[in-house]
């Protein structure tokens, strides 16, 4: 690819139609090839010369491929994860399980955090970065994903905080004072983005007919694992939120619902 980087990053754009942002998706595979930050690059490096491999990142991205798989990285809440093939992407509709547990504790700190499909380690080592006395627990039924999560905790620096344990729901026993998790909630016959349901893990999108199974069976393993004044986090599809909440109600659990920054249903908040 020829030409100054400003108008790379452009053609570039025009063939990503099908990305909710394709700017921003070509400044981040432009920064990532000239090895600097997008910051960097839209204040000093626009007139640079294109770098050679820019090109075959943009055949990449052109085939669905999700930024991050490209990249190696993605930001979440106030950390940066490396994360590639096997781990779900992070997004930033799940900082929305963030927001709820930061107002939940106020000026006060969790002692104990469990993270129910840790994936990249995302909730989790954003917990232990927004509470620096905290500890916690990671769970996930992939090798692979814990293998992403144990190498974010050390290059955040936490892994003397952050245990990683392979296993289902009840892996762990115990109560904790924040427990997070980013279940599977996508129905099976539900059409995703290609860059979705070509690239990121099955495991970790569907859950059966209705899309509420992993609820289900979360639903009684949280009400035991919430400690007196604690809380419970968790992800969900923008139009479940009642159908969501009703395994945990059922479990005696208080339970609100959160909106993300567009205004859907994005989180269940759930108390003893």
């Amino acid at each position: 690819m020829t030409g100054k980087v400003r108008e790379a990053i452009s053609h570039a754009a025009a063939r990503f139609g099908f990305s909710e942002t394709p700017r921003l998706d070509a400044e981040l595979l432009m920064a990532h090839a000239l090895g600097c930050t997008r910051e960097a690059l839209l204040l000093g490096r626009l007139d640079d010369p294109a770098p050679d491999g820019f090109a075959a990142l943009v055949e990449r991205r052109a085939a669905h491929e999700p930024v991050a798989y490209i990249t190696e990285v993605r930001a979440f809440w106030t950390i940066e994860l490396a994360v590639g093939p096997g781990v779900l992407v992070p997004r930033a509709d799940t900082e929305t399980l963030m927001e709820a547990a930061v107002e939940h504790f106020g000026e006060r700190s969790p002692r104990a955090v469990l993270d129910l499909g840790t994936g990249s380690g995302a909730l989790l080592l954003a917990a232990l970065d927004q509470w620096p006395e905290a500890g916690g627990v990671g769970v996930d039924r992939s090798p692979q994903a814990l293998a992403v999560a144990r190498y974010n905790a050390r290059l955040l620096g936490v892994e003397a905080r952050a245990r990683f344990v392979e296993g289902g729901w009840d892996a762990v026993e115990g109560t904790f004072d924040l427990v997070l998790s980013n279940p599977p909630y996508i129905a099976d016959t539900e059409e995703l983005a290609r860059e979705v349901a070509e690239y990121e893990p099955a495991s970790a999108l569907y859950a059966g007919p209705d899309g509420l199974d992993e609820y289900r069976a979360l639903a009684p393993i949280i009400a035991r694992r919430i400690a007196p004044g604690g809380v419970a986090c968790i992800e969900i599809g923008s139009s479940q939120g009642e159908s969501a909440a009703a395994p945990f109600r059922a479990e005696g659990l208080t339970v609100d619902l959160r909106q993300d920054l567009g205004g859907r249903d994005r989180c269940l908040v759930a108390t003893p």
